[in-house]
């Protein structure tokens, strides 16, 4: 699940796989299916998915198709909401998406939540990327109050592995993903539920801010286990209408 800049989303290729084929097996997400058990339903039904997301969600080779595995459901449900409804862009997903309904948009985050699969071993960073990426640790775990920039702590838990029911990790995720996602949520083409904290806050990066976090988070290995947070230790700098809706 993702949003790139509009150049990039024009000419991203499906990678490696056509299009016919690709729409035949979102017609296992659609159609009913009779296997005797509902999780190897649904890993079939979700086979469209795990095409440019990978086995079981693990997140695709290029380094835009991020992992699914493990994350909360309440957040990949929202995404997969903003996808149908026109809140985020990519035409595939926006297309594949639109016929499906809340329940089974659930039912899809349901089955990558339930997901605990091994992370893939952190980007390292090179020299010159080592300064950088120390801007960006500073950002990620004590943020900026100068500037109102809360931690990335204080929304995505001590860990960064995402706080139930609703707020994503962002260990284990690829740098260019990192980069494209806040680049798009600071130029307002990923938008959420308002309040749409998430906006509030990539507006007041800068370019280098997203180029130092990416480098930083990219290069950190996830705990293990490396699951969501039950709840924040303190009460969250912004209300934020993605987690509100699950309330």
């Amino acid at each position: 699940m993702r949003s790139l800049p509009e150049t990039t989303r024009r000419t991203l290729p499906l990678p490696g796989w056509s299009l016919a084929w690709f729409a035949a097996a979102w017609l296992a997400v659609c159609l009913p299916g009779t296997p005797a058990r509902a999780d190897e339903a649904m890993a079939q039904r979700t086979r469209a998915c795990t095409v440019c997301h990978g086995e079981q969600g693990r997140a695709g080779p290029d380094g835009y198709y991020p992992r699914l595995a493990g994350k909360p459901a309440g957040y990949l449900f929202h995404q997969l909401q903003h996808f149908r409804d026109g809140r985020r862009h990519y035409g595939l997903m926006n297309r594949l998406l639109q016929p499906l309904s809340d329940d089974y948009l659930m039912r899809i985050a349901q089955h990558f939540a339930d997901q605990q699969v091994p992370y893939p071993p952190p980007l390292p960073l090179s020299a010159t990327e080592r300064s950088a990426a120390a801007a960006g640790e500073a950002l990620a775990l004590r943020g900026d109050a100068a500037r109102g920039l809360p931690a990335c702590t204080a929304c995505h838990g001590a860990t960064l592995t995402g706080v139930l029911p609703a707020t994503p990790g962002l260990l284990g995720l690829p740098r260019d993903y990192l980069s494209a996602q806040l680049g798009a949520w600071r130029a307002g083409q990923r938008r959420a539920h308002a309040p749409d904290c998430m906006a509030e806050i990539a507006q007041k990066l800068t370019l280098p801010d997203i180029h130092a976090l990416s480098l930083w988070l990219s290069a950190q290995p996830a705990p293990v286990p490396a699951r969501p947070a039950a709840q924040l230790k303190a009460e969250p700098p912004l209300r934020c209408g993605s987690v509100l809706a699950t309330r």
